[in-house]
């Protein structure tokens, strides 16, 4: 026998004794075992996968719904600012218009007591120009003529 011979029949018993001793058989389950692993794994990350987009999901209509309140609030708040700011113009409107009403009425009132106040020194001015003109035209046969003249309608009034 050759050592070529020798090599071959010594590698057919080698491949005969795995055999035997059901190697082949081990080496398959467990690759059938690390298949079953990875197959778990691979499912368990395709749920988690799907878990994770679904949050995602969740998340991202959540954030739309806080962009959609948030500009809904801030819509709101512009109107309200534009509602005072309209309500703050009126009352100062309203507001100067009375105090132009009571600056007119002042005004009014205050020519009113001027023009009175003339009235009454002219009046004064005119009693006193009367006063003085009677004193310097007066004697005492004009005060005796305005006394027979008093006396006289007195009669004619209760006579």
């Amino acid at each position: 026998m050759t050592a070529t011979e020798i090599a071959f029949l010594g590698l057919v018993l080698f491949f005969a004794l795995l055999v035997y001793l059901k190697v082949p058989a081990m080496v398959m389950g467990m690759l059938d075992q690390r298949s079953q692993s990875i197959a778990k794994e691979l499912h368990e990350a395709r749920r988690l996968r799907e878990e994770a987009e679904k949050l995602l999901a969740d998340y991202q209509a959540k954030r739309a719904a806080a962009e959609a309140e948030a500009k809904a609030i801030v819509d709101t708040a512009k109107e309200q600012a534009a509602l005072v700011a309209e309500e703050t113009r009126a009352n100062m409107i309203a507001a100067m218009q009375r105090r132009e009403k009571q600056a007119e009425d002042r005004i009014a009132a205050a020519g009113s007591k001027a023009s009175d106040e003339v009235r009454a020194a002219a009046a004064d001015a005119a009693i006193a120009a009367a006063e003085r003109m009677l004193r310097e035209r007066m004697n005492d046969s004009a005060q005796a003529a305005l006394v027979q003249e008093g006396a006289a309608d007195l009669k004619r009034k209760f006579g």
